[in-house]
């Protein structure tokens, strides 16, 4: 029988199983986390080996609900139900270290309180700095202040700047925003170094960057390239807005799907490259990008309506 837990620390890594981790990765692993720390000791070859021998699935954060199958030495596997996925209807599985979850649900709220800042510390109610939450992290407001909005959080009642957030009618942005829009929310995030499975302000993969500015501006989107692919509206490529999704595949764009990217306008994209390299604006023209472009999707409309 599956319960529900929410994620009680700014970022959790979900790992492939619970093995995946390395000695090198404990301080992702603990409670309290240390992202930062993880981040700055990894070298080029222990960040690629993230991706390459398949130890990240995902990120989830603090206050996210899971759905917890079961419990194993320490390890949670979980389904992170927020994150659309062909690999479980229920949403991303994978495995999350116990410590980094409180069991309970998040309580239903009128509003909801959604980062817009890159980070913003979460505080208690002495005004005690407690932790960084991340970029897109929903909280349920409890009491708005004149500069503070009291939310509830899985470690209790807390604090945010109102200044970092905004107020939404729903769990996802109601203020549905446009294509460039989605643009916007992206450029924020230049020169960010891509982390393989990254769904944090701390770094997002290709698809996790797509995911989480599509999130932004109201639109909840398959969590994986290949899934993004086959959902939202197709888009012929000689018709191409700023927001639409372009998706990149081997063989010159006949093989399956390995990239994802935002078209920024004027032939150019904004994306997240790949281990080693920045969220860049790069235009498309000579690049072998261009050579493996296959297929476009759009999940905004002008209206604000959800496709």
């Amino acid at each position: 029988m599956t319960i529900k837990a929410q994620i009680a620390v700014p970022v959790a890594t979900l790992w492939t199983n619970p093995d995946s981790a390395r000695e090198l990765d404990e301080p992702a692993l603990t409670n309290p986390v240390h992202i930062t720390s993880w981040l700055d000791s990894l070298t080029f070859e222990t960040r690629l080996a993230l991706c390459d021998e398949n130890r990240i699935q995902s990120q989830a954060l603090f206050g996210q609900e899971v759905f917890v199958m079961e419990e194993r030495n320490g390890w949670s596997h979980v389904i992170i139900t927020e994150q659309p996925s062909s690999k479980d209807a229920r949403g991303y599985p994978g495995w999350i270290p116990s410590c980094q979850l409180i069991q309970g649900e998040q309580p239903d709220s009128e509003t909801y309180a959604i980062v817009i800042s890159k980070s913003t510390g979460l505080m208690t109610k002495e005004d005690v700095p407690e932790l960084e939450i991340s970029f897109q992290t929903i909280l349920p407001v409890v009491k708005e202040h004149v500069d503070l909005i009291e939310v509830s959080t899985p470690l209790g009642k807390r604090m945010l700047q109102r200044s970092d957030i905004m107020i939404s009618k729903s769990k996802i942005n109601d203020q549905k925003g446009s294509g460039a829009a989605i643009v916007t929310s992206g450029e924020t995030y230049l020169d960010l170094p891509y982390l393989w499975g990254g769904m944090s302000s701390y770094g997002f993969d290709c698809s996790g960057f797509s995911y989480t500015m599509c999130k932004a501006q109201g639109y909840i989107i398959p969590r994986d390239a290949n899934d993004q692919a086959k959902a939202g509206n197709d888009v012929p490529l000689d018709q191409l807005l700023p927001g639409d999704l372009l998706f990149f595949a081997y063989e010159e764009g006949k093989g399956s799907i390995h990239h994802v990217a935002i078209y920024h306008g004027d032939g150019k994209i904004i994306h997240s490259p790949n281990t080693g390299k920045t969220i860049e604006i790069l235009p498309l023209k000579g690049t072998y990008y261009e050579k493996e472009l296959c297929v476009a999707r759009r999940y905004w409309e002008e209206t604000g309506e959800t496709p």
